[in-house]
C-alpha cells in the first residue's frame, strides 16, 4: 500500500459512527417488533427498555404504546389521562416512551425520571432500575452523556439482574463514557457487558471499535472477529472489520470487508462509508 493511503483513510472526515448505526439498527428492530406485537403481550415491552407489566396494567399500557406508535401526541395525552386515573408509574413510563417517539428528549428524560422515582416509592426497586436505564438512553439520545452516565449508574446501583438487562445497560454506559472521553471507564463497562451478553454482536463491535481507537489492535482484531462470527451479514460489523484490517496493514482483508459492507447495505451509512474507504484504496492488483 502506498504510504500516503493510510493517513488519507484515517484523516478523511467521516460523520458515520459504527456504534451509533449498530445501536440504531437494534432500536429499529425493537420498534418493528413493538409495532407488530399483539394487543396485550405478557410482559409488555417498550422501545427503550423491557418493563414487565402486571396484568392489572398490561392492557392499558399496551393501548398507550399503540397510541404512541401511531401518533406520539396521542400517546402523551393517553398517558397523562391514565396517570390521573391511577396508571401508576406505568403511565409515566408510557409518557416517556411517547416523548421519545417524538424525539422530544428533554421531557422524555423527565418522564422516565419521575417514573423511576414513583416505582421506587412503591417498593418496585427493580422496575425503578429499568426506568433509570430508560432515562439514561433518552439522555444519551438527547446529547447529554453526563446525565446518561449518571442514570445508567443509578440503574446499576439498584441491582439489575445478571444477563441481558445488565449487559445492555453497560453497553449504553460505555457509549456515554466514550462521549465523555473516559476510555478507561468505557473499557471497564464493555468488559462487563461481554461477560453478561457474550452472544450480542453489538457488544463485540463496540469493544473492537474502542480497542481500535485506543490503539489496541490485537484486541480489536480478536473482538471484531467474534462480531463477524455472530453477525456476518451486518454492514456495520463489516465496515469496522475493514477499519481494523487497514490499521494492521492487511489491505486485502480491508478491501474484502468493505466490499461486503457495500454489498450488504449500499445506501446505508455503513455501506456508504465503506464505499468511500474503497475509493481511497489503490486499484486491486496495483503495485504496492
Amino acid at each position: 500500500m502506498p504510504l500516503l493511503i493510510l493517513p488519507l483513510l484515517l484523516l478523511a472526515p467521516q460523520t458515520y459512527d459504527p456504534e451509533i448505526e449498530a445501536v440504531m439498527n437494534r432500536k429499529r428492530r425493537e420498534k418493528a417488533a413493538a409495532a407488530a406485537a399483539p394487543s396485550a403481550p405478557a410482559p409488555a415491552q417498550t422501545e427503550m427498555g423491557r418493563i414487565p407489566v402486571p396484568e392489572k396494567y398490561a392492557a392499558k399500557f399496551q393501548q398507550c404504546l399503540d397510541q404512541a406508535i401511531e401518533a406520539p401526541d396521542r400517546g402523551i395525552a393517553f398517558a397523562e389521562q391514565w396517570r390521573i386515573t391511577g396508571g401508576s408509574f406505568y403511565a409515566r413510563n408510557c409518557m416517556g416512551f411517547s416523548y421519545a417517539r417524538a424525539e422530544r428528549w428533554a421531557p422524555a428524560i423527565v418522564a422516565f425520571e419521575q417514573a423511576a422515582d414513583e416505582a421506587e416509592r412503591s417498593g418496585e426497586v427493580a422496575q425503578g432500575a429499568r426506568l433509570w436505564a430508560q432515562a439514561g438512553n433518552a439522555a444519551l439520545a438527547g446529547g447529554d452523556p453526563a446525565k446518561a452516565r449518571d442514570h445508567f449508574d443509578a440503574a446499576l446501583a439498584r441491582g439489575l439482574p445478571d444477563g441481558v438487562e445488565k449487559g445492555e445497560v453497560h453497553l449504553d454506559r460505555a457509549r456515554a463514557l466514550v462521549a465523555l472521553n473516559d476510555m478507561a471507564g468505557a473499557r471497564a463497562s464493555l468488559d462487563t457487558a461481554l461477560t453478561q451478553v457474550p452472544q450480542d454482536p453489538l457488544a463485540w463491535l463496540l469493544s473492537a471499535t474502542l480497542a481500535r481507537r485506543s490503539g489496541e489492535i490485537k484486541l480489536a482484531q480478536a473482538h471484531i472477529a467474534r462480531a463477524v462470527q455472530l453477525s456476518p451479514d451486518d454492514a456495520s460489523v463489516a465496515l469496522e472489520e475493514g477499519n481494523i484490517a487497514i490499521l494492521s496493514d492487511h489491505e486485502d482483508v480491508a478491501r474484502s470487508a468493505w466490499q461486503r459492507a457495500v454489498k450488504l447495505a449500499p445506501t446505508a451509512p455503513a455501506g456508504k462509508a465503506a464505499a468511500d474507504n474503497l475509493s481511497r484504496l489503490p486499484a486491486a492488483g496495483a503495485a504496492k
